[in-house]
């Protein structure tokens, strides 16, 4: 029998967020209380994956707009940039529910952030998407990826989007 398809598709008000945990009180809290709040004032939009079971929440992650200092980066990168700031995607939250961990669904919804923001790069510039690694785990996680230390902050992190495309995926 073949695997139902994941629909990955902005958060909305059908999507059941209560039953949603992901064993980080701090992600879990976000989409149950905080996310539709920051997609009505326009400071985050909320992509969710849906499995098989209607209106369940398997995993979301959250996109918003930022820039920072290329002071911030390696000085091998700063020095090809300009001297204000560099804009950036900001991968603010990216979490699974318990029952579908272990199953590569972080995976697909990193790479499906990554892909909405190189579309979106087309019609507003974006050097980079950053994301704050929570801990050890993550930051991990996110190093296979390709993401890179900021110079100032170990856990903070940044992926060019050259490299992205470079990739080819």
């Amino acid at each position: 029998m073949d695997e139902p398809a994941l629909v990955i598709e902005p958060l909305g008000s059908h999507h059941d967020r209560a039953a949603f945990s992901c064993g980080e009180s701090a992600l879990d809290s976000y989409l149950q209380r905080q996310a539709s709040q920051d997609i009505r004032r326009r400071v985050a939009q909320v992509f969710v994956a849906l499995g098989d079971t209607p209106g369940k929440i398997a995993g979301y992650y959250s996109l918003s707009a930022a820039s920072f200092g290329k002071d911030e980066l390696p000085p091998a990168l700063a020095k090809r940039l300009p001297h204000y700031p560099v804009p950036a995607a900001i991968l603010g939250r990216l979490a699974v529910d318990r029952e579908q961990q272990g199953r590569g669904l972080g995976e697909t919804l990193l790479l499906d952030a990554i892909r909405r923001v190189v579309r979106a790069s087309a019609a507003l510039a974006v050097y980079a998407i950053v994301v704050d690694a929570k801990n050890d785990r993550a930051l991990a996680f996110y190093g296979r990826y390709g993401f890179r230390a900021f110079a100032s902050e170990q856990r903070r992190l940044f992926l060019p989007l050259e490299t992205f495309e470079k990739l080819g995926l």
